[in-house]
């Protein structure tokens, strides 16, 4: 059993991840700021189910307070940080890149000082596909070049990787840096394309679509991300970095189709430009998951939707998504 600390714990990926580390019997330590960036109460009902579990802590701070993270590692023995808190969305972060800045790259600067002095020396760190930006080559594979960010975002989770590998450099640091590729599923962020066109084609509203519907997206569901995050964890030695997608690509106008399908709903759909900041397609190459790693996602874009639809009818309801 580790004693494991979870940043942004409380979110998408996290509150998944918290679920499946419990079941395996280890000690969590949840932090997360609760922002404002979508409603907090959302998060407050994704951690409803561990609370009074004793091997759960929650601790509320932010990562660009130093003193709150060097007080965590003192009151927690942590083993091992899963380091998912960000500032998160690409179109916002060319709205506000100060914050994106403050949050992604000064609070992993924070947190990597935070572990160095308490002697914490083993990390994942939540990277994201978008450091490939507008890559032509694909599938994206790690040793691609990723010098060309077209967002703020995108900008920050590269400098995320390379604060984790000057931090290994300099005191022996083993991290492990997991590029994601565009995860959704159950209890995904509301302000996401699949909650956002689920929400507004149940209740009759149209749905803004961006582009010519040709844009393509590796989905990858979250149980597969949080298998990927897991087998990670007995792997961090030393510094890598591993792509975490379904390796499988959906234009945009399919994966709309699709919520038709499961909601029994056609969509209005109203067609503006590509959005700044928005890439034409991500596609992993996952080879390198499979054979260091042992990753093998499961769930393929059908069957995810229709999970997440079902999920979404249960549990959001009439939650407004606007």
């Amino acid at each position: 059993m580790k004693t494991i600390l979870i940043t942004g714990g409380a979110g998408f990926i996290g509150s998944n991840l918290t679920k499946t580390l419990l079941d395996q019997g280890h000690q969590i330590v949840c932090l997360d700021n609760f922002n404002d960036f979508y409603d907090p109460d959302i998060k407050q009902q994704n951690i409803l189910p561990f609370v009074l579990n004793n091997r759960y802590s929650l601790v509320q701070g932010d990562l660009r307070n130093s003193t709150e993270l060097k007080n965590l590692f003192a009151d927690h023995p942590i083993d091992v940080v899963i380091h998912l808190a960000a500032q998160a969305g690409v179109r916002p972060s060319i709205e506000n890149p100060q914050l994106y800045y403050d949050v992604n790259v000064m609070g992993t600067v924070n947190l990597l000082e935070a572990m160095r002095s308490a002697g914490c020396t083993k990390m994942i760190f939540g990277s994201s596909s978008s450091v490939y930006g507008n890559n032509e080559k694909v599938p994206f594979s790690e040793s691609d070049p990723v010098d060309n960010p077209i967002s703020p975002y995108a900008a920050t989770k590269k400098a995320g990787e390379l604060l984790c590998h000057t931090f290994h450099h300099l005191y022996g640091m083993d991290i492990l840096c997991l590029r994601f590729f565009t995860v959704y599923g159950p209890s995904q962020r509301p302000e996401m394309a699949i909650p956002k066109f689920t929400q507004a084609i149940l209740e009759g509203r149209s749905i803004t679509m961006f582009g010519d519907g040709n844009s393509e997206r590796d989905y990858t569901y979250v149980g597969d991300i949080v298998q990927g995050i897991v087998l990670a964890m007995d792997k961090v030695k030393g510094f890598d970095i591993i792509n975490l997608g379904e390796s499988k690509t959906i234009p945009l106008k399919n994966q709309i189709q699709l919520i038709e399908k499961e909601t029994g709903r056609m969509a209005n759909i109203q067609q503006l430009p590509m959005q700044p900041g928005d890439v034409q397609r991500t596609n992993a190459d996952i080879s390198r998951a499979k054979e260091f790693l042992g990753y093998d996602p499961k769930v393929d874009i059908e069957t995810g939707i229709r999970n997440y639809v079902a999920w979404h009818i249960e549990n959001v309801k009439s939650r407004d998504l606007r």
